[in-house]
């Protein structure tokens, strides 16, 4: 079964009710912090949440382009990509989800080449759920949420930085 999301855009990432963001340096090139966001066994190995990505419209990713993301506890989003500038921002929205509760999802990805090697990588996630979030639990979960997105892109970093020769693979 799939529930429909909200079909938001670019201003939800200024308007949602929940948001987190998390910011890294990473000695890559945008290139090679590319190839690790385009490559669907990547995300696996740095993002604890998901078990599978699949590429549903294939190569090259453009605006419009879907893939399907599988995550623990059997939460499947499927996804529509709403900005797309390689090497320096992928943007994308949930358009459907296997589980209710989900009104709206999306995560950014922005990269700014700081020098040669060098890069500046900002992440938000941005969501709006069936619960209001008011009281002491949301504010716990908003908390554990914040230090798992600054937590997972330090392992996106480890994994960029380890693996300098992936943007091969993609580009």
């Amino acid at each position: 079964m799939k529930f429909d999301c909200e079909k938001v855009g670019l201003e939800f990432f200024d308007t949602a009710p929940t948001c987190h963001r998390a910011t890294k340096e990473i000695a890559a090139t945008p290139e090679q912090i590319f190839a690790v966001l385009l490559d669907a066994d990547s995300w696996v190995k740095w993002a604890m949440p998901i078990t599978g990505v699949d590429w549903t419209s294939g190569f090259p990713i453009e605006v419009g382009s879907t893939r399907t993301v599988h995550m623990r506890g059997g939460l499947i989003g499927y996804e529509e990509f709403i900005a797309y500038e390689h090497g320096r921002r992928m943007a994308f929205r949930f358009n459907e989800v296997s589980k209710d509760g989900v009104q709206a999802f999306a995560e950014d990805y922005q990269v700014t080449e700081l020098s040669p090697g060098r890069c500046r990588i900002e992440w938000t996630m941005a969501m709006k759920t069936a619960r209001d979030g008011s009281g002491i639990g949301a504010k716990v979960s908003g908390r554990v949420m914040s230090f798992m997105v600054n937590h997972m892109l330090g392992r996106f970093r480890k994994l960029v930085e380890s693996n300098p020769t992936l943007a091969e693979v993609k580009s």
